[in-house]
């Protein structure tokens, strides 16, 4: 028989993680759910004002932090943060493709080739470019663990496009990459539905009766919160997960339903 999981397997003790888009909503609380976990911390964005904000928050929790001013369409922006973090942490256990773009726009007639560009580059071209960054060193360590996050959006073609559109690939790179790093390294994915974010405050306004509308539509009857993205990530990037790979996992409170 295989080992059984005990909630000691949360323990992301002695581990470096690297989480992209860390400074404010989703990665922030993955990379504090981490820190509390135990593991040492980069986070990326491009706001370097957020970042620090965040990272002194994870130094607060007593581990090590850094932030790093990344843009991840830009392969030369990820390939200095990878060296960034081998320098100053060490080898990466753990990587977050975290960092997004709005998923709001025109319909896919009415966009034009810069928004495509810009949110297909920034919501999928970037986790290609930041696992082929820390993926290798992953595999050949012979250990990690893989976290993108997706939306529901990617699961059915309402709204937003072309956001949907590159969370679909997002979803499906996740499967490519899990079959391409087995055994060693599981990649995984998490499908968000609406989570209370800056990102979906812009476009719902900060009306506490539009979170409220929004949550009626939940049989959890909530909008969720950062923090409820962050524990599964836990549990994800955790040995409590050590036969989990490959996998899509819709986080909504129910909404797909």
């Amino acid at each position: 028989m295989g080992n059984t999981p005990s909630r000691s397997d949360l323990s992301l003790a002695g581990k470096i993680a690297v989480v992209t888009g860390g400074g404010t909503g989703i990665g922030k609380a993955i990379a504090l759910e981490f820190a509390r976990a135990g593991a040492d911390v980069a986070i990326a964005g491009r706001r370097q004002s957020v970042l620090d904000d965040t990272v002194a928050e994870l130094r607060d929790l007593g581990r090590r932090a850094i932030a790093v001013t990344t843009d991840v369409q830009l392969k030369t922006d990820v390939d200095e943060l990878a060296s960034r973090v081998a320098e100053e942490l060490g080898g990466v256990d753990i990587l977050v493709n975290n960092a997004a773009n709005g998923g709001s726009g025109p319909s896919l007639l009415d966009s034009d080739e810069s928004r495509w560009d810009e949110i297909i580059d920034t919501n999928l071209k970037s986790v290609y470019l930041a696992s082929h960054a820390f993926g290798p060193g992953m595999l050949e360590r012979e250990r990690g663990s893989i976290i993108n996050i997706s939306s529901i959006a990617s699961l059915r073609p309402d709204g937003c496009r072309i956001y949907g559109i590159a969370k679909v690939g997002v979803n499906f790179l996740t499967r490519g990459l899990a079959q391409d790093m087995a055994p060693n390294v599981r990649v995984n994915c998490i499908a968000p539905g609406t989570v209370r974010t800056d990102m979906l405050t812009v476009d719902i306004g900060e009306e506490e009766e539009n979170w409220d509308r929004l949550a009626r539509y939940v049989p959890l009857k909530r909008v969720a919160d950062p923090v409820d993205m962050g524990t599964v990530a836990l549990f994800l990037a955790s040995d409590a997960s050590n036969y989990v790979t490959g996998q899509t996992l819709a986080v909504d409170g129910g909404l797909f339903l």
